[in-house]
Formats: structure tokens, C-alpha cells, sequence
């Protein structure tokens, strides 16, 4: 049965991974994974409490009260876009989509994260590029940006992969010490030379007016 917010209505497939709206079902299915994903080994991520300090269930509750409080601050400013990553029905991650000042200047950026036992079998590179075709085929984005920590492999890698170029660095904290940031930029143009042919999206049309957004995306 749809839900009566259209954001968790909508889902991308592509072959090998579904992103589907989080629903509030579905992350109770995430919980483990989260309840199990204490950071303990390099590159460490962000200063998250939910990945380093907290225990849980604390961790737990403070991952589920700020998505909570993100899906509730939706303006054509600011909103964020949650969806549980799934792999043949199962969760294994989630992948957010960002916009910031979207109707003024059409910029997305995006968020993942893995559970450590589907890593590295190609999935972040595919819900990526399933995240990039939402903003740009379903929302009309212009440019989308990523950062990583400089020594994190895996998520500049995947940024290379899909025609992302570098856009400068910045700096960050992880556990309480300075590091430092690469920051990547992905134009729509170079995203239409490089777009995959085999993404679905659904429900889009019906999201659109949540977020501010016209029925023909951003006025390019």
C-alpha cells in the first residue's frame, strides 16, 4: 500500500541494487546493521556519534532521531531525500540525495554508507549512479558534488568512476583531529555522456511538489 508522503513512495532500481524510500519499516530493518556498525579500523569516517562514540542502543535512537528530524525540515531550500539500500530484498546500506538551495541553483549532493560485508562488490559504485539518476533525470538537477576524507579509497574511487572531477579539498575533523577533505563535482553534462540506460525511477512525479520542485525538474 503507498505511503501518504510521497518521498517514501519513490524507488530507483538498477540492476544490481534498489534504493527505496525509508520508510519507517524499513529502517527498523536497518537498526542491526547500525547496531553493528561501530567504526574500528582506518580510514575513519566523519565525527559521527552514531559511527564512533556512542553505545547503544543510544547509537541506535540518535541515527533514528536525525533522520526522523531530516525528513521533517523539508523546504525548496533545504531537503534531504533517505533511501534503504537493498540488495535481492535485503538492507544493506543507505544512500541520502541533498539539495541545498536546489530551486536557485540546482546543486545536489549525496551521503551513503555500507554495512562492512557488502563492501566492495560494487554496490556503492551502483547506488551512486542510481542517486545521480534521481537528481538529474528525475529532479533536473545541474551539478551534483561528493567529498571524502583524501585517504578514503573506496568513496573517491566511485566518484572517479562516474566522471566526477576534482573541485578542491577541504578539512574536517575524525576523532577530534584535523584531516583532510577531497571534494568532487559532477555537471550535468558530463553526467548525460556518461548516464547508464538501465535505471528505473517511480514515484517521482508525485515527490516533486514536496520538495518545491516543478513538474519539468529545475529550470535549466
Amino acid at each position: 500500500m503507498p505511503h501518504a508522503y510521497p518521498p517514501l513512495n519513490v524507488e530507483i532500481r538498477a540492476p544490481r541494487v534498489t534504493l527505496a524510500g525509508a520508510s519507517d519499516a524499513l529502517l527498523e530493518r536497518l537498526v542491526p546493521l547500525v547496531r553493528a556498525g561501530v567504526a574500528d579500523a582506518e580510514p575513519w569516517p566523519f565525527d559521527d556519534p552514531s559511527s564512533l562514540y556512542a553505545d547503544s542502543p543510544e547509537r541506535e535512537w540518535r541515527w533514528l532521531r536525525g533522520i526522523w528530524a531530516g525528513r521533517a525540515k523539508v523546504s525548496p531550500d533545504a531537503w534531504r531525500l533517505y533511501f534503504a539500500v537493498l540488495v535481492d530484498g535485503e538492507p544493506v546500506g543507505m544512500q541520502d540525495l541533498i539539495g541545498t538551495n536546489f530551486t536557485r541553483f540546482g546543486t545536489v549532493s549525496s551521503f551513503s554508507w555500507l554495512a562492512p560485508g557488502s563492501r566492495g562488490q560494487g554496490y556503492g559504485t551502483q547506488m551512486r549512479a542510481a542517486i545521480l539518476h534521481l537528481a538529474f533525470a528525475g529532479l533536473g538537477a545541474r551539478e551534483a558534488g561528493s567529498d571524502a576524507f583524501v585517504d578514503n579509497e573506496a568513496s573517491n574511487r566511485v566518484s572517479r568512476a562516474l566522471g566526477y572531477e576534482p573541485n578542491g579539498t577541504d578539512w574536517d575533523t575524525r576523532r577530534g583531529e584535523p584531516a583532510q577533505i577531497q571534494r568532487w563535482r559532477l555537471t550535468r553534462e558530463t553526467w548525460d555522456r556518461v548516464r547508464r540506460d538501465d535505471i528505473e525511477l517511480t514515484g517521482v512525479e508525485q515527490c516533486r511538489p514536496v520538495l518545491g520542485i516543478g513538474q519539468g525538474g529545475h529550470d535549466r
